[in-house]
């Protein structure tokens, strides 16, 4: 949500009766803050949010509807609504349905008759602050501070997520370990400063090497990882290496620049039939870059 811009609230009610009182108490200050879309269904719910989960702000749920009820529903919800902050609506008496529901991941709960327009406005913008604090966390958790990239961590959970769904939809996908060569002379040479500008570098050029569905990080020293998921043509290895060969070329070409920089790289390829843990397909990949690293030296 951007400062001065409308509120999109995604509201989740199959009693008419209370969906026009909470679009009445939405729109009671006469102001047009909130821009609120109506379903009544836990099923609608999650498809208007897949289809355009971002341009949803906050999701006011309520807990009893036709084809779901309880926590499930908040867990159906919560399941496709991306950045969007949850606030539940419960009956009077459901106050301990309510915690349960701030437990299971929902931002606030409010009780049906116990709520005004300002309340109600309120709860939402709150929602909204808390859940934003709470995806930024969540992305520094998961970010190399140097680079931006994914740190090991972020990594380790991107590619368990993308390799279940390309088993589940039997696709390929190519796993690359990336070890930034000659990294001791940099820092040696040049000094630690430098050492950092060229990890900068690296990782500059593997965004622009890869697609932005692709998972890319830093692992930790001078060592990068990358999972490209829907890569069926045999070239594709071969395609992926000069893309990153060709990049650097270029960045090396640069007038007065006082190193090269160059990767050692594993390509591990990845089927529907490889169910190991990412930890074990990263050692495997590791194990084929450090071979590619001793033929370097020969």
């Amino acid at each position: 949500m951007v400062e001065g811009s409308h509120i999109d609230v995604l509201l989740v009610e199959d009693n008419p009766g209370d969906a026009r009182l909470v679009v009445e108490m939405l729109n009671e200050s006469g102001s047009a803050d909130f821009r609120l879309e109506h379903v009544t269904t836990v099923r609608d719910a999650v498809d208007r949010l897949s289809a355009s989960g971002s341009e949803t702000d906050a999701v006011l749920l309520d807990l009893s509807l036709p084809d779901e009820s309880g926590l499930d529903t908040l867990r159906r919800i919560l399941g496709s609504a991306g950045r969007a902050s949850v606030v539940v609506m419960t009956g009077a008496g459901d106050e301990e349905l309510g915690m349960a529901a701030i437990e299971t991941g929902a931002q606030d709960y409010l009780v049906k008759g116990q709520v005004d327009g300002p309340r109600l406005r309120r709860a939402l913008r709150f929602a909204i602050e808390r859940n934003d604090r709470r995806l930024q966390l969540e992305t520094l958790s998961v970010t190399d501070d140097l680079t931006g990239l994914h740190n090991r961590r972020g990594f380790l959970m991107m590619a368990d997520k993308q390799l279940k769904v390309a088993r589940r939809n039997q696709l390929q996908a190519l796993l690359l370990f990336l070890d930034l060569d000659n990294m001791k002379y940099i820092n040696d040479t040049f000094g630690h400063a430098e050492g950092n500008r060229a990890l900068i570098e690296a990782a500059d050029a593997l965004r622009v090497c890869f697609r932005q569905s692709d998972t890319v990080a830093r692992l930790g020293g001078d060592e990068f990882a990358a999972l490209a998921i829907g890569t069926t043509v045999e070239q594709t290895e071969d395609a992926v290496r000069l893309r990153i060969l060709a990049h650097l070329e270029t960045m090396n070409a640069k007038p007065d620049r006082p190193y090269a920089l160059g990767f050692s790289v594993g390509v591990l390829r990845c089927g529907p039939e490889d169910t190991v843990s990412v930890e074990d397909l990263l050692a495997r990949a590791d194990q084929l870059m450090y071979r590619e690293k001793k033929d370097k030296k020969r």
